[in-house]
Protein backbone atom coordinates (compact mmCIF):
# COMPACT_ATOMS: atom_id res chain seq x y z
CA UNK A 1 0.00 0.00 0.00
CA UNK A 2 1.36 3.83 -1.17
CA UNK A 3 1.41 5.35 2.38
CA UNK A 4 2.45 8.82 1.25
CA UNK A 5 -0.31 9.77 -0.52
CA UNK A 6 -2.80 9.46 2.35
CA UNK A 7 -1.55 12.55 3.43
CA UNK A 8 -2.04 14.40 0.46
CA UNK A 9 -5.87 14.90 0.05
CA UNK A 10 -6.05 17.48 3.22
CA UNK A 11 -5.81 21.38 2.20
CA UNK A 12 -2.51 23.28 2.47
CA UNK A 13 -4.29 25.60 5.16
CA UNK A 14 -4.53 22.36 7.66
CA UNK A 15 -1.99 21.72 9.90
CA UNK A 16 0.10 18.67 10.22
CA UNK A 17 -1.51 17.53 13.03
CA UNK A 18 -4.81 17.67 12.13
CA UNK A 19 -3.88 16.11 8.77
CA UNK A 20 -2.64 13.22 10.58
CA UNK A 21 -5.43 12.92 12.78
CA UNK A 22 -7.74 12.81 9.49
CA UNK A 23 -5.94 10.07 8.01
CA UNK A 24 -5.48 7.81 10.94
CA UNK A 25 -9.47 8.51 11.72
CA UNK A 26 -10.12 7.32 8.19
CA UNK A 27 -8.06 4.47 8.56
CA UNK A 28 -9.74 3.60 11.97
CA UNK A 29 -13.25 3.39 10.21
CA UNK A 30 -12.09 1.70 7.15
CA UNK A 31 -10.04 -1.58 9.00
CA UNK A 32 -6.56 -0.22 7.69
CA UNK A 33 -6.19 0.15 11.77
CA UNK A 34 -7.02 -2.91 13.18
CA UNK A 35 -9.85 -3.40 15.91
CA UNK A 36 -8.14 -4.62 19.29
CA UNK A 37 -4.56 -3.80 17.76
CA UNK A 38 -1.93 -2.09 19.39
CA UNK A 39 0.04 0.85 17.49
CA UNK A 40 2.76 2.44 17.81
CA UNK A 41 3.83 6.30 17.22
CA UNK A 42 6.56 5.37 15.63
CA UNK A 43 5.28 2.45 13.63
CA UNK A 44 2.60 4.42 12.41
CA UNK A 45 5.08 7.71 11.38
CA UNK A 46 6.91 5.36 9.65
CA UNK A 47 3.77 4.17 7.86
CA UNK A 48 2.56 7.60 6.72
CA UNK A 49 5.87 9.04 6.35
CA UNK A 50 5.83 11.77 9.37
CA UNK A 51 7.42 11.82 12.41
CA UNK A 52 6.35 10.27 15.60
CA UNK A 53 5.44 13.49 17.16
CA UNK A 54 2.20 14.66 15.21
CA UNK A 55 1.06 10.86 15.11
CA UNK A 56 1.12 10.76 19.20
CA UNK A 57 -0.51 14.18 18.71
CA UNK A 58 -2.90 12.53 16.86
CA UNK A 59 -3.14 9.48 18.38
CA UNK A 60 -4.62 11.51 21.86
CA UNK A 61 -7.35 13.42 20.20
CA UNK A 62 -8.57 10.40 18.61
CA UNK A 63 -8.58 9.04 22.14
CA UNK A 64 -10.64 11.75 23.01
CA UNK A 65 -12.88 11.07 20.92
CA UNK A 66 -13.11 7.26 21.82
CA UNK A 67 -11.74 5.63 18.82
CA UNK A 68 -8.69 4.46 20.46
CA UNK A 69 -7.38 3.95 24.12
CA UNK A 70 -3.86 4.85 25.64
CA UNK A 71 -2.00 2.33 26.60
CA UNK A 72 1.14 3.99 28.44
CA UNK A 73 4.86 2.62 27.11
CA UNK A 74 2.97 0.69 24.55
CA UNK A 75 0.76 2.76 22.37
CA UNK A 76 -2.87 2.79 21.44
CA UNK A 77 -5.14 0.15 20.95
CA UNK A 78 -7.96 0.67 18.63
CA UNK A 79 -11.51 0.44 19.72
CA UNK A 80 -13.95 -2.04 18.66
CA UNK A 81 -17.35 -1.34 17.61
CA UNK A 82 -20.16 -3.79 18.44
CA UNK A 83 -22.61 -4.71 15.97
CA UNK A 84 -25.54 -3.31 18.44
CA UNK A 85 -23.49 -0.20 18.24
CA UNK A 86 -23.13 -0.26 14.52
CA UNK A 87 -27.32 -0.78 14.63
CA UNK A 88 -27.65 2.14 16.80
CA UNK A 89 -25.83 4.64 14.50
CA UNK A 90 -27.39 3.69 11.48
CA UNK A 91 -31.12 4.44 13.25
CA UNK A 92 -30.20 7.39 14.14
CA UNK A 93 -28.21 8.06 10.59
CA UNK A 94 -30.93 7.02 9.16
CA UNK A 95 -33.47 9.15 11.78
CA UNK A 96 -31.37 12.31 10.61
CA UNK A 97 -29.32 12.64 6.82
CA UNK A 98 -32.41 11.66 4.31
CA UNK A 99 -34.43 14.06 5.77
CA UNK A 100 -32.27 16.50 5.80
CA UNK A 101 -30.69 15.68 2.41
CA UNK A 102 -34.87 16.36 1.35
CA UNK A 103 -35.01 19.63 3.13
CA UNK A 104 -31.73 20.84 1.49
CA UNK A 105 -32.06 20.08 -2.08
CA UNK A 106 -33.44 23.34 -2.72
CA UNK A 107 -31.05 25.44 -1.30
CA UNK A 108 -27.53 23.48 -3.08
CA UNK A 109 -26.61 26.09 -6.20
CA UNK A 110 -24.49 26.22 -8.90
CA UNK A 111 -21.37 26.18 -7.16
CA UNK A 112 -22.34 24.07 -4.54
CA UNK A 113 -23.33 21.17 -6.93
CA UNK A 114 -20.31 22.16 -8.90
CA UNK A 115 -18.07 20.90 -5.79
CA UNK A 116 -20.10 18.37 -4.41
CA UNK A 117 -19.77 16.67 -8.18
CA UNK A 118 -15.98 17.42 -7.75
CA UNK A 119 -15.97 15.44 -4.41
CA UNK A 120 -18.25 12.30 -5.80
CA UNK A 121 -15.75 12.46 -8.45
CA UNK A 122 -13.10 11.70 -6.49
CA UNK A 123 -14.84 9.73 -4.49
CA UNK A 124 -15.15 7.37 -7.55
CA UNK A 125 -11.19 7.65 -8.03
CA UNK A 126 -9.98 6.48 -5.01
CA UNK A 127 -12.47 3.28 -4.69
CA UNK A 128 -11.36 2.35 -8.23
CA UNK A 129 -7.33 2.81 -6.84
CA UNK A 130 -8.65 0.93 -3.52
CA UNK A 131 -7.56 3.76 -1.52
CA UNK A 132 -9.62 2.81 1.79
CA UNK A 133 -7.97 5.90 3.63
CA UNK A 134 -8.61 8.52 0.92
CA UNK A 135 -12.00 7.19 -0.02
CA UNK A 136 -13.20 7.14 3.75
CA UNK A 137 -12.05 10.81 4.46
CA UNK A 138 -13.50 12.03 0.99
CA UNK A 139 -16.91 10.26 1.67
CA UNK A 140 -17.25 12.14 5.08
CA UNK A 141 -16.43 15.25 3.78
CA UNK A 142 -19.12 14.83 0.84
CA UNK A 143 -21.65 13.82 3.83
CA UNK A 144 -20.85 16.93 5.72
CA UNK A 145 -20.76 19.27 3.11
CA UNK A 146 -23.97 18.73 2.30
CA UNK A 147 -25.90 18.16 6.05
CA UNK A 148 -23.77 21.82 6.33
CA UNK A 149 -26.71 23.20 4.06
CA UNK A 150 -29.13 23.22 6.85
CA UNK A 151 -27.60 25.70 8.77
CA UNK A 152 -27.63 23.04 12.39
CA UNK A 153 -24.38 23.04 13.69
CA UNK A 154 -25.44 20.87 15.97
CA UNK A 155 -26.72 18.37 13.10
CA UNK A 156 -23.40 18.44 11.25
CA UNK A 157 -21.52 17.63 14.83
CA UNK A 158 -23.41 14.80 16.14
CA UNK A 159 -23.46 12.78 12.22
CA UNK A 160 -19.65 13.72 12.50
CA UNK A 161 -19.30 12.06 16.11
CA UNK A 162 -21.83 9.43 14.54
CA UNK A 163 -19.96 8.83 11.73
CA UNK A 164 -16.27 8.66 13.29
CA UNK A 165 -17.49 5.66 15.76
CA UNK A 166 -18.65 3.52 13.16
CA UNK A 167 -16.68 0.55 11.13
CA UNK A 168 -16.93 -0.29 7.86
CA UNK A 169 -14.46 -3.53 7.70
CA UNK A 170 -16.29 -4.56 4.29
CA UNK A 171 -14.62 -1.50 2.67
CA UNK A 172 -11.82 -4.19 1.62
CA UNK A 173 -13.18 -7.02 0.57
CA UNK A 174 -15.13 -4.70 -1.95
CA UNK A 175 -12.32 -2.74 -2.89
CA UNK A 176 -10.46 -6.23 -3.09
CA UNK A 177 -13.49 -7.67 -5.34
CA UNK A 178 -13.52 -4.56 -7.73
CA UNK A 179 -17.17 -3.53 -6.57
CA UNK A 180 -16.41 -0.70 -3.91
CA UNK A 181 -16.99 1.96 -6.80
CA UNK A 182 -20.67 0.58 -7.42
CA UNK A 183 -21.15 2.26 -3.99
CA UNK A 184 -19.12 5.25 -4.80
CA UNK A 185 -21.38 6.09 -7.89
CA UNK A 186 -24.12 6.59 -5.60
CA UNK A 187 -22.35 9.54 -4.61
CA UNK A 188 -22.44 10.70 -8.35
CA UNK A 189 -26.30 9.64 -8.47
CA UNK A 190 -26.84 11.93 -5.32
CA UNK A 191 -25.68 14.95 -7.03
CA UNK A 192 -27.30 14.51 -10.11
CA UNK A 193 -30.74 14.35 -8.02
CA UNK A 194 -29.94 17.74 -6.28
CA UNK A 195 -29.36 19.10 -9.58
CA UNK A 196 -32.31 17.96 -10.96
CA UNK A 197 -34.61 19.35 -7.81
CA UNK A 198 -35.57 15.35 -7.27
CA UNK A 199 -35.50 15.96 -3.17
CA UNK A 200 -37.79 12.86 -2.61
CA UNK A 201 -35.28 10.99 -4.61
CA UNK A 202 -32.11 12.41 -3.14
CA UNK A 203 -33.85 11.22 0.46
CA UNK A 204 -34.48 7.66 -1.04
CA UNK A 205 -31.39 7.21 -2.51
CA UNK A 206 -29.67 8.55 0.77
CA UNK A 207 -31.81 5.81 3.13
CA UNK A 208 -30.67 3.04 0.29
CA UNK A 209 -26.74 4.84 0.68
CA UNK A 210 -27.05 4.33 4.66
CA UNK A 211 -28.18 1.29 4.55
CA UNK A 212 -24.83 -0.47 3.58
CA UNK A 213 -22.98 0.56 6.51
CA UNK A 214 -25.16 -2.40 8.05
CA UNK A 215 -24.50 -4.75 4.80
CA UNK A 216 -22.39 -4.53 2.39
CA UNK A 217 -19.68 -2.20 4.34
CA UNK A 218 -19.75 -4.03 7.66
CA UNK A 219 -18.84 -7.17 6.64
CA UNK A 220 -15.65 -9.00 7.23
Amino acid sequence: METASHLTMVKKNVSLRETVTLALRAAVISGEMKPGEVYSAPALGKRFGVSPTPVREAMLDLAKEGLVTSLPNKGFRVTEVSDEDLDEITALRLLIEPPTVRQVTPLIDDAGLARLRQMADAIVGFAVAGDLIQYTEADRAFHIAILEYSGNKRLVALISELRAHTRLLGLAPLAAAGTLQDSAQEHVELVELIAAGKAAEAQELMTVHIGHVRTDWARH
